[in-house]
């Protein structure tokens, strides 16, 4: 994909995204990140403590863009596309929790 080009659907989308954490460690650190964000989530909506919400987005963040910066040296795609970046980013997590999600890489890397 030239970098000038803009995405036009999730379904083309989610192949790029994916080949933006073809490395494990990259994909675990979002897990635990996304993990650590949910966790947050739901403590803040039985306490009432909305500040819980924001240390959950610093966390999820801060782990994924480690990954990117440090294991897989590229720039986050949630900078050009942050709400399909959001939802690529639920629907690896959820990939990765039923452990589909080694396949769909190998898929999109084929499919480059």
């Amino acid at each position: 994909m030239n970098p000038s080009e803009r995405i036009k659907s999730f379904q083309e989308f989610w192949p790029y995204y994916v080949r933006e954490h073809s490395r494990p460690g990259c994909r675990l650190l979002h897990f635990i990140g996304s993990s650590a964000g949910l966790i947050c989530l739901i403590v803040s909506l039985f306490t009432g403590k909305l500040w819980l919400i924001l240390l959950g987005l610093l966390i999820g963040y801060g782990f994924a863009w480690t990954g990117h910066f440090f294991i897989e040296h590229n720039k986050p795609a949630t900078f050009k596309y942050p709400l399909w970046s959001f939802i690529s980013d639920w629907k690896m997590w959820s990939l990765m929790l039923t452990g589909q999600m080694n396949a769909e890489v190998e898929r999109a890397l084929h499919s480059a």
